[in-house]
């Protein structure tokens, strides 16, 4: 009974979010005492209207959150979406969202990738990857093109942890692009590196994207890679199999010289 009691009130209050989440824009307030909200809802409310929350009071409203059960859910959804409450509430919700429904929240949750607050987005990636919410292949490549490059290392995570080997040709893609790169201001200068293409690097490697392998052997003999050396000798190792002597760089090049040499023989 309380399984399908909690489905129905989450069914209830997330029947009206559309595909693309807006934050309802309307007048802060800290009166939740109006007919509109009752009980749970409206205590919830007011705690979570409350600015610069601490960390003791962070993880007092949290728990006081999860001891009303599916009945904070209301409440959750309607943080969610109103504008006039603190972000790193709003992230709080979204969380504890994930923890009361479980894995059923994930549709309303994952249309928060969307959202036009980064936090939200943040918070949506972040709460599906805690539910391995691993059918949302669509969402997550739209969010490795996200203007955040705080979203975009996320949305790799979630595909990282999640192994969504399928994912393996948008995160190599994620190489290419322009936004994972610092451009200088000059025209004279050259776009460096980012610690967000090394995540990239190594993510490929985990998913043994078998595609990679050609070009990473190619490329971890040059030295304008040099910055990314341990990430491509890593990548390497995932996909090939083979793990190249441990000391100094230049007798790991020879192996992957070596390796490379064996492979286009065969």
């Amino acid at each position: 009974m309380k399984k399908i009691s909690l489905l129905i009130i989450f069914c209830l209050f997330s029947s009206q979010v559309f595909s693309k989440p807006k934050e309802v824009n309307r007048k802060p307030t800290n009166d939740f005492s109006t007919a509109k909200f009752k009980g749970v809802k409206a205590t919830l409310l007011s705690e979570y209207a409350k600015p610069g929350l601490t960390k003791k009071q962070i993880a007092k409203l949290r728990d006081r959150t999860m001891s009303h059960g599916p009945s904070a859910v209301p409440a959750l959804i309607h943080v969610m979406k109103a504008k006039d409450f603190p972000d790193r509430n709003k992230w709080l919700a979204t969380f504890l969202l994930g923890k009361i429904v479980g894995k059923k929240s994930a549709p309303f949750i994952s249309r928060f990738i969307q959202h036009p607050n980064w936090v939200m987005r943040m918070a949506s990636l972040k709460t599906l990857n805690a539910l391995k919410a691993d059918k949302y292949n669509g969402l997550y490549a739209y969010a490795l093109k996200d203007k955040s490059m705080i979203v975009r290392g996320q949305a790799l995570e979630n595909i990282r942890s999640m192994n969504l080997q399928n994912m393996a040709p948008a995160v190599w893609a994620m190489l290419y692009d322009k936004q994972n790169y610092h451009i200088p201001k000059k025209k004279t200068g050259k776009a460096k590196r980012t610690n967000l293409i090394k995540k990239v690097i190594k993510t490929v490697g985990d998913l043994k994207f078998s595609k990679a392998k050609s070009p990473l052997l190619t490329m971890i003999q040059k030295k304008k890679y040099k910055d990314i050396f341990e990430e491509m000798d890593y990548a390497l190792t995932k996909i090939t199999g083979k793990a190249s002597p441990k000391g100094k760089t230049h007798l790991k090049k020879q192996f992957w010289k070596r390796y490379k040499m064996k492979e286009t023989i065969i």
